[in-house]
């Protein structure tokens, strides 16, 4: 029975793999998925049919910046149309993020194809990533549902009740990974790609010339000066210590000047 929840949840995988792979445009369907998740994204700060004082408007403000790297000034909204209730704020959220996606896709011109190409892929990639971590709670919940006996509980039970569990937040994964990275990501058309990489080019070729002129001039002033490296070279015999003082006192040396060296 284990074999045959986890070969039900193959079986839809695979099906929607096979679809995504054999579809030549997403994007309806990429849209459709677009409204399921952002409205189940507002109501974890926007209850549904709840009161004003229930929202959480700076979180929900925070947390749109940080998924989707829009900013919305929802509390200004509000502060400016009093007609504004929960159902038109949840529209006008999402209006804005279709004209952002729409704008992001019309400014690729007439090469809009590489939105349909990229949407594919990421579904794809998304799909599979998530699958993969999706089989190894799989296991680690197969390995520990013996456990639930203790609790006076069926194991086989719970184990379907908890697979299923699993799957529909992997399946609720899938699809908000794949709203945040085509949200997210910045394409620019072919032209402006050469042009940014001309830029590149150009600034490694004078960081460059900047480090070729830096190390020449570093080996300029590490030239050794030969007159400054020149050894100390006493120009006059040293006197001897028994010899007599070099002053004419008639002492020795070691008894007059030469105490004080």
């Amino acid at each position: 029975e284990y074999d045959d929840v986890a070969n039900d949840q193959r079986r839809v995988v695979y099906e929607q793999r096979n679809d995504i792979l054999h579809a030549e445009d997403l994007s309806e369907n990429i849209k459709a998925i677009r409204v399921d998740v952002v409205n189940d994204f507002i109501s974890g700060y926007i209850p549904p049919q709840s009161m004003v004082e229930q929202w959480d408007v700076d979180g929900l403000e925070h947390a749109i910046e940080t998924d989707f790297r829009i900013k919305m000034p929802i509390q200004q909204w509000l502060d400016d149309d009093k007609s504004l209730h929960e159902e038109t704020l949840r529209e006008k959220i999402i209006g804005v993020l279709e004209e952002a996606y729409a704008t992001k896709e019309a400014n690729l011109g007439d090469e809009a194809h590489v939105m349909r190409q990229l949407e594919k892929h990421v579904m794809l990639a998304t799909l599979d990533r998530l699958w993969k971590e999706h089989l190894a709670n799989m296991d680690h919940l197969r390995q520990g549902i013996h456990l639930r006996g203790y609790a006076q509980k069926n194991p086989k039970q719970e184990y379907k009740r908890e697979a299923f569990e699993l799957f529909q937040t992997f399946l609720e994964n899938v699809k908000l990974e794949v709203v945040r990275v085509l949200t997210t990501v910045e394409l620019r058309r072919q032209e402006e790609v050469e042009e940014l990489e001309r830029q590149r080019r150009a600034a490694a070729e004078r960081e460059l010339t900047l480090q070729h002129a830096d190390a020449s001039a570093t080996a300029e002033n590490e030239q050794p000066d030969q007159q400054g490296n020149t050894p100390f070279q006493r120009q006059e015999r040293k006197v001897g210590r028994n010899e007599p003082c070099p002053c004419g006192s008639g002492k020795k040396y070691k008894h007059c000047h030469g105490q004080v060296e």
